[in-house]
């Protein structure tokens, strides 16, 4: 049940946090998330990990998909050398989740 929890909660916060101030503010949710809820570390990680792996990547593909992904492509030519908008997607849903993750790994050692 904590697992969910702290998924849940996690990507709440992060996308409350994210309206008022940057986009590092993931960190700082994940972290106190999961210095809050005790959990293992290895457990944190993935709590982390999952929630904002599954709110960037929604919201990403949300947000591209509203404008029928025409930014999408031309970044995707740029930063990654060819026109694929998804991998483009997946590749923000990865960063995201990466600070999330590490940063909830950080909290739960905190936590100990």
């Amino acid at each position: 049940m904590k697992f969910l929890v702290s998924i849940i909660l996690t990507a709440l916060l992060s996308f409350a946090l994210c309206l008022f101030m940057p986009w590092w503010s993931i960190a700082i949710a994940a972290f106190a998330v999961a210095a809050l809820i005790p959990q293992k570390p290895g457990k944190s990680f993935v709590t982390g990990f999952i929630a904002l792996f599954l709110l960037w990547g929604g919201l990403s593909f949300w947000i591209s998909n509203n404008n029928h992904h025409l930014l999408a492509h031309k970044v995707s030519q740029l930063i990654l050398k060819m026109d694929n908008p998804m991998l483009l997607v997946l590749a923000t849903a990865i960063i995201g989740a990466l600070v999330a993750g590490l940063a909830a790994l950080a909290g739960s050692y905190v936590r100990k």
